[in-house]
């Protein structure tokens, strides 16, 4: 089986209201990319990467007027992809969904979230509801909430196999609305606080799913990765390390190699699964954001782990129309794992 996660830039732009592909030469909200280039470079890579199973991050919108998993299914259909299903969860306001697509002949699938309204360490909420946790060691709790809730899924194969996902898409640290260097630095303080509680919240879940002895995969964009800031050594630990438990016994650990390569290799090479313009430097940036997280048992399967990077995969840099692909569709690169179920 093979499962993916793809966090493709703006989807939701390439969608009428009505779910179907608007497919024109207007401007899509990729930079110099019309929605035709940018719909064409994503049925490429989709029908490359032929996963049984897609976690989708930035997935069309849903909301009274917009149904994302409805287009995400007009967009199958219209390529002729297997993952031809898709499911969405908790939806929020950001117009950047999660969503999962996946073959119906495969697998089943259903939203399964787990946990109270609210809740504090120990009793992790849904992850639609309220976390109270100390961010900043004043005695007082502080109310946190995903602006993205991560998505859960129960997850059968035809053969009887189960297993869960958790698809997430964490908040950026990055310090919007700053005006001087000291606003920048209260700001990222305060958005990384805030981000390693989300992930001390969705810890929490993967620990009662390892403690039940769930098979799991926790997949998606966590906008962080070890040693990525500076202000990771305030801190201690980045927000992917806390998600896959380093540190604790093996048993208790989620395994991604990639990770664990980033957290071995802190000078020198570098994995990426992502590339961004930076403007007021004129070069592009590379950074390691995606990841697939899975469980001591599914680990022990010997899974394959890749990233579709045009210019670090030779099989990607071989293959110019896919190259030019990845290139044009998002300025992620898909992640995917290769697993016997």
């Amino acid at each position: 089986m093979r499962f993916a996660t793809y966090n493709v830039e703006w989807f939701s732009t390439l969608f009428a209201d009505d779910g179907t592909l608007v497919d024109d030469d207007s401007w899509s909200s990729r930079r110099d990319v019309t929605k035709t280039q940018q719909t064409a470079a994503l049925a490429a890579v989709f029908r490359a990467m032929d996963a049984d199973v897609v976690m989708v991050i930035e997935a069309p919108d849903t909301s009274p007027r917009r149904n994302g998993a409805a287009a995400l299914e007009h967009f199958a259909q219209r390529f002729g992809l297997r993952a031809r299903r898709s499911l969405i969860g908790f939806t929020n306001d950001t117009q950047q969904e999660i969503a999962l697509m996946y073959d119906p002949d495969l697998f089943e699938a259903t939203h399964a979230p787990k946990g109270p309204e609210t809740g504090r360490r120990g009793d992790a909420p849904r992850f639609d509801g309220v976390f109270h946790i100390d961010l900043d060691i004043d005695d007082r709790e502080d109310n946190v909430k995903f602006s993205k809730p991560p998505l859960e899924v129960a997850l059968r194969h035809k053969s009887g196999a189960q297993l869960r996902l958790i698809g997430a898409h964490l908040k950026s640290k990055a310090p919007h609305g700053a005006r001087d260097e000291a606003a920048v630095m209260r700001l990222s303080i305060a958005n990384r606080r805030k981000q390693l509680a989300q992930c001390i919240w969705l810890r929490e879940r993967v620990d009662a799913h390892l403690a039940a002895g769930d098979p799991l995969i926790v997949m998606g964009d966590f906008n962080d990765g070890p040693g990525l800031d500076e202000y990771e050594k305030l801190f201690g630990r980045s927000s992917v390390e806390i998600v896959m438990g380093v540190g604790r016994p093996p048993a208790e650990q989620m395994l991604d190699p990639h990770a664990q390569h980033a957290l071995s290799q802190r000078m020198g090479a570098r994995l990426a699964t992502s590339r961004f313009f930076i403007k007021r430097e004129n070069r592009f940036l590379n950074a390691l954001l995606d990841y697939i997280m899975v469980s001591p048992d599914l680990a022990a399967r010997r899974p394959a782990w890749h990233i579709w990077h045009p210019f670090d995969d030779p099989a990607c840099w071989g293959n110019a129309d896919l190259r030019d692909a990845l290139l044009t569709a998002s300025d992620h690169f898909p992640v995917t794992l290769d697993i016997t179920l």
